[in-house]
Order: C-alpha cells, then sequence, then structure tokens
C-alpha cells in the first residue's frame, strides 16, 4: 500500500502531462486527477474535493485575481490604443533590419518587463513579426520561438518583473521583488545571451537547408490587415505607463496591483484619444477585465491538484525521503518547481502546486529565502514549457504553425537555455555569494 500510495503522485503527474497534450482542459484534469488521488489513497472522495482542492484553489484566486485582473486590464489597453505596437516599431526601427529574430525576443521581453500581458504581446507582435521575418528571407518556423522566449524567459523570472511567476515567492516568502538582485541578473544575461545567439544561428541555418520565408494565403491577409492605415501614438507616451509600473512596484515597493493599476489610470491619460470614444473604452476595459477570468480559473484548478496531494500519505513519505536525501538545498527547490511547473503546464501553476505543498520544506533548508526565490521562478519557467503547455499551443495556432514544424526552437529557448542560467546560478550561490 505504501508503494501505491507514493506511485499514485508521479503516475497522476504523468497523466496530466499527456492528456494536456491531447488537448484536455484543465478545468477538467485539475478536478479528474485530484479525485484519482483521493480515491487510490484513501480519502474521502467528496470531503476532499469540497475540502482541501477547493480551499487551495479559492486561495489562489484569493491571493492572485487583482493581479491578473489589473494585468489583463493594463494589456488591452495597451494592445488597443496601439501603444505596444508603437513602442515594437521603434525599436525595430532602432536596429535597422539587422538580428530579425533575436530582436523580436528582445522586444517582447521589454514590453512583457513592462507589465503588459504575455498573450497580449502574442496578437501585437505577430503582424510585426511577420513583415520583419518577410523582409529578411526568415522562416515562419523561428517565429513562435521569437515571441514566446521574450515573454517567457528572462522578463518572466528576472528581478523586479511584475510578472505573477515573481510575485509568486513575495507573497509565500516574504522576499522583495528583486530577490537576489546579482545572482537573477546574471541569469537574466545569460538568457539574453544565448537566446540571441541562438536565434540568430538557427536562423542562418535554416536559410542555409533552403528554409526561408514562404508566403500563403495567411501571412498575405495578416500582413495587408497589419499594414493598412492606423493612428499610432508616439512611443514616449506609450512607455511612460511602463515606467511607471515598474517605477512604484520596485523602487517604492507599491503592491504590484496597485502598481498596474495606476498604469492604467495613466496609459488611459496619455493615450485616451487613440482608444475612440467613450463606448470604445468601455469595451476595451471589459475585454481586459473578461480575458483574466479564465487565466486565473485556469491554474487555480490545477492549483488545487496540489491541495489534494499535499493531504496524503505518499506525500508525507516523500518528504520525509528528500530531506534525508544528500542533495544541495537549491537544486531540490529547483527540481520540486520545476516538476510541478511540468506536470501544470504552466510556471504559475507550477509555482502556486509547489508553494502551497512545500513551502515549510523550501524554509526548513537554511538558504537564503531570496535565493530559493529566484531559483524556483527560474525552475518554473523550463518543464512549464513541454508541449502540452496551454499558452505555447495558442501562440503555435497564432502563428499557423506546428509543434512538428516550430516547437524545436521552443525546447532550446525556453527549456535547455533556462536550465543552464538556473544551474549557473545555483553553482554561483553554491560558491558561496
Amino acid at each position: 500500500m505504501d508503494f501505491l500510495q507514493i506511485a499514485i503522485l508521479p503516475i497522476a503527474l504523468a497523466l496530466f502531462g499527456y492528456l494536456a497534450f491531447q488537448k484536455w482542459s484543465a478545468l477538467i484534469l485539475g478536478p479528474l486527477l485530484s479525485m484519482l488521488v483521493a480515491l487510490v489513497a484513501g480519502l474521502p472522495l467528496f470531503e476532499t474535493m469540497l475540502g482541501p482542492y477547493m480551499a487551495t484553489a479559492a486561495d489562489y484566486v484569493k491571493n492572485f485575481f487583482l493581479i491578473f485582473f489589473v494585468g489583463a486590464v493594463f494589456g488591452s489597453v495597451m494592445e488597443d490604443t496601439g501603444a505596444a505596437e508603437s513602442l515594437a516599431r521603434w525599436m525595430i526601427g532602432l536596429t535597422k533590419g539587422k538580428y530579425v529574430a533575436p530582436i523580436i525576443m528582445t522586444i517582447t521581453g521589454i514590453l512583457t518587463y513592462g507589465g503588459i500581458s504575455g498573450f497580449v504581446v502574442f496578437f501585437a507582435m505577430y503582424p510585426i513579426a511577420l513583415y520583419m521575418f518577410k523582409e529578411a528571407n526568415i522562416s515562419r518556423r523561428l517565429i513562435p520561438a521569437a515571441i514566446s522566449a521574450g515573454c517567457w524567459t528572462w522578463s518572466m523570472n528576472g528581478p523586479g518583473t511584475p510578472a505573477i511567476q515573481n510575485v509568486i515567492p513575495m507573497r509565500y516568502l516574504g522576499t522583495s521583488s528583486i530577490a537576489d538582485p546579482v545572482g537573477g541578473a546574471l541569469a537574466v544575461i545569460i538568457q539574453i545571451a544565448l537566446i540571441f545567439w541562438y536565434l540568430e544561428w538557427q536562423g542562418k541555418r535554416y536559410a542555409a537547408k533552403g528554409h526561408t520565408f514562404v508566403e500563403d494565403e495567411h501571412t498575405r491577409q495578416t500582413m495587408a490587415r497589419a499594414g493598412g492605415e492606423k493612428r499610432l501614438p508616439h512611443p514616449i507616451p506609450s512607455l511612460i505607463p511602463c515606467i511607471v509600473i515598474l517605477a512604484l512596484f520596485n523602487v517604492f515597493r507599491v503592491p504590484v496591483e496597485a502598481a498596474v493599476l495606476a498604469g492604467i489610470v495613466l496609459a488611459i491619460l496619455l493615450l485616451a484619444p487613440y482608444g475612440g470614444g467613450y463606448n470604445n473604452w468601455i469595451q476595451i476595459l471589459n475585454r481586459g477585465a473578461l480575458n483574466s477570468a479564465p487565466a486565473i480559473l485556469n491554474t487555480a484548478i490545477v492549483v488545487g491538484f496540489a491541495g489534494v496531494v499535499r493531504n496524503t500519505a505518499g506525500f508525507a513519505q516523500i518528504i520525509e525521503g528528500l530531506k534525508v536525501m544528500a542533495m544541495p538545498p537549491l537544486l531540490l527547490v529547483a527540481i520540486t518547481t520545476a516538476i510541478a511547473a511540468g506536470a501544470a503546464g504552466s510556471a504559475s501553476g507550477g509555482l502556486g502546486v509547489a508553494y502551497a505543498a512545500l513551502k515549510d520544506l523550501y524554509i526548513s533548508l537554511g538558504v537564503p529565502m531570496d535565493w530559493v526565490h529566484r531559483v524556483s521562478v527560474i525552475a518554473a519557467g523550463t518543464l512549464d514549457t513541454l508541449p502540452h503547455q496551454g499558452a505555447q499551443i495558442t501562440l503555435l495556432t497564432i502563428c499557423h504553425q506546428t509543434h512538428r514544424e516550430a516547437y524545436w526552437p521552443i525546447f532550446v529557448t525556453q527549456i535547455v537555455i533556462p536550465v543552464i542560467a538556473l544551474f549557473a546560478l545555483i553553482g554561483y550561490h553554491g560558491l558561496g555569494f
């Protein structure tokens, strides 16, 4: 029975990943696999689902809904006013057409570091990326990696980012937004440098193999829509709300919800002429608010799974086993967080699962909580990018690419390279810095 109690946990995690890859919704998988674990572990089924499962999911919504809400609204304002596109086109003009794929990555990273939702950046950047890739005759296979590498690596896990992934450890550990600033900056530099080099190298490699830009009806229609007459705001007022968010969040230590709310108000004031009339502004705000609900619900439903797992005898035995293993503390944090994120197909969901289940263990490890914070955030952004990740599937759909065509560059930029940065960070702290 003890073996079965322990075995059901990795089996459930593997099932979660496999079924998610088969396009099962997290809204089904969260409750379904939680019930499976409860049944095998001998827990009372409905008491467990109405108790630990719902309590853990509800706690996640209570703690983080406002972050999802203001982030989605801010993203909607920046997209619909053309501010995100204005910033992107301005930065592209600075490069004069060189390093196309790495520059797309850099721009998306800057936009998301400024508080704009990654999902908004997907839609804003894709037509621009298409145009640039066509001009440089680079294969479209590289577009999803170029866009998502900017959204889901250094801009998500670096010190000071207002991303939800950076906020979750703050709430659990009491750390700051710039926790582990030197080590975190080292990891950011490694990621940017390696991703920049890889995207440029991969583009040339595709060209050498004869894989260049292929135009079809979809690309023609997308570029035609993007190329129409559209009045964009100046880059400076477009950038100011992002700067204000970062300053309030990191310098003045304002809660992230208040910082982004201030950014929303400022963006509305600065960009009012570009949003249309009163009724159109209501639609912009409504659209952002509505986008926040499914995003947090999908994540909370997965996090509820941790509430069930935490109550099983098998979980208690695994924790006791981990405590006696001769494993460096930060490596333990990295492995457990990465596995949780891989199972959830979400970095924020994985962090929620890991901290809900293992917070006390992390605190007992005897290493600075700032280190735990930064290592866990970077680790969560590794295995979350396995093929079943929902955000990745969404982006591939937007880009009209398949996993077969475009997944390998995603794998390299968002799993391999962050893992390299993660081990560099762990090694750096292992030296006592």
